[in-house]
């Protein structure tokens, strides 16, 4: 059974950090891409993050792009999303995923909410 649970939202205020971390199981990294969502009220949800196809490096919004790392451990079966200098526009719920790159089923944290406000 795949499960994603995700930790570390909150609030922020303005130009502040936070780190998200998404505990994968069930499922060999290998076989799936992965990355991150985020859903802003009234907006359609938006991907955030994800890994080349080599899965070495992180490709980013760019929205995002400069402030945003995407990384993950297959040792330890997580992925984080490390989120500098944070803007209101950032406010969101975020949420991990798991696509099977063969099943193109996928996967979905329950969500954690991030504000930043002052």
């Amino acid at each position: 059974q795949v499960q994603l649970v995700e930790s570390g939202g909150g609030l922020v205020h303005p130009g502040g950090s936070l780190r998200l971390s998404c505990a994968l199981s069930g499922l060999n990294f290998r076989n799936y891409a992965m990355g991150w969502y985020r859903q802003a009220p009234g907006k359609e949800r938006e991907l955030v993050a994800t890994f080349s196809d080599s899965g070495e490096t992180g490709k980013y919004a760019d929205s995002v792009k400069g402030r945003f790392t995407i990384s993950r451990d297959s040792a330890t079966n997580t992925m984080s999303l490390h989120m500098n200098d944070l803007k209101p526009e950032d406010t969101a719920v975020y949420y991990c995923y798991a696509q099977g790159f063969i099943s193109q089923w996928t996967f979905w944290g329950q969500g954690t909410q991030v504000t930043v406000s002052s």
